[in-house]
């Protein structure tokens, strides 16, 4: 036995297909099979039922899976210990981060991170949240880096940084003549959301009370897969959208004139850290925290906790 086969046991238990789990390991399907075949037959066991699509475990394919995973998160403290003595930041990690803001936080932490960590090697995945909470708890990730509290049990949540949530409305909307927005200003029929799956758009829900509202009277509606998107769908219309500020911050100065700021308090999102409860690594995820607080703008840094806006995931 091992920890390779125990290894690729979890990967065919996590896809259900024996091609997929090859794939994810970075090897053939026929040396995947081959290796969970002598596993099998030196415990004289059944792991998985082959005859089923998708693939799934036995009884007993069951209670040897759960003890796999014992035992390699047993290898990883021995791993993450030997480490600690020398006082090294090495190994592999896994991160999965939340759309709207892998693509404006990624930038800022990562270079340095990479240049002042060279043995530490990182894979880095966008996922919806409620994506991200299950492969962390079926362990195919280590760490999300997401909007919290979320109040998941069994993971831990370490909060970040506080990012405003901005107003940011066309050059022909009304609201464009407001020096500060209050939530029942807002249009819900000229509003453009994100669609279903992000975090970041029940949020506007819950701020913008907008179950409150009818849409009735709109003769479009529009559901964007990203930030961007929405900011070139208000720049071609008469709407608006709410955006959060590590988004903004990439923004030409005449689009920063169409920024509007809530009425104090600000309403803001909170953005934390998020393992699973049993994780190990917490020399790899700390340093990773110290490098997102040494890199955000100085703003973020600095924002409190004001009116943190609720989320439904």
């Amino acid at each position: 036995m091992t920890f390779t086969q125990l290894e690729y046991i979890l990967a065919v238990n996590i896809h259900r297909h024996f091609a997929d789990a090859a794939e994810s390991c970075h090897i053939t399907q026929p040396t995947l099979s081959m290796q969970i075949q002598k596993l099998e037959e030196e415990l004289a066991i059944k792991i998985f039922d082959r005859s089923k699509q998708p693939v799934v475990p036995t009884i007993a394919g069951e209670e040897i899976i759960d003890q796999a995973r014992k035992i390699l998160a047993e290898k990883d403290i021995l791993l993450e210990m030997i480490s600690s003595k020398k006082d090294l930041v090495k190994g592999e990690l896994k991160v999965g981060v939340i759309p709207t803001l892998a693509p404006y936080l990624l930038p800022l932490f990562i270079p340095p991170f990479i240049r002042k960590y060279p043995q530490v090697k990182l894979h880095v995945i966008e996922l919806t949240t409620s994506s991200l909470i299950k492969q962390l708890r079926e362990g195919q990730i280590d760490m999300g880096i997401l909007v919290t509290p979320l109040n998941e049990k069994g993971i831990k949540e370490d909060a970040l940084f506080y990012e405003e949530m901005l107003v940011y409305t066309s050059s022909k909307n009304k609201l464009l003549k407001k020096h500060f927005i209050l939530s029942k200003d807002i249009d819900p029929n000229k509003l453009l959301l994100l669609e279903e799956g992000h975090c970041f758009r029940s949020q506007i829900i819950n701020l913008c009370e907008l179950r409150k509202h009818s849409y009735g009277g709109s003769h479009f509606e529009y559901e964007a897969g990203s930030l961007e998107t929405l900011r070139r769908m208000v720049d071609a219309s008469d709407g608006i959208t709410i955006l959060p500020e590590l988004s903004t911050n990439d923004m030409n100065d005449k689009d920063k004139l169409r920024l509007r700021h809530f009425k104090s308090p600000a309403p803001v999102r909170e953005v934390g850290i998020v393992t699973h409860r049993d994780f190990v690594k917490r020399k790899l995820v700390n340093a990773i925290k110290q490098a997102i607080l040494e890199n955000i703008p100085a703003k973020l840094q600095s924002n409190g906790k004001k009116y943190i806006v609720p989320i439904n995931v």
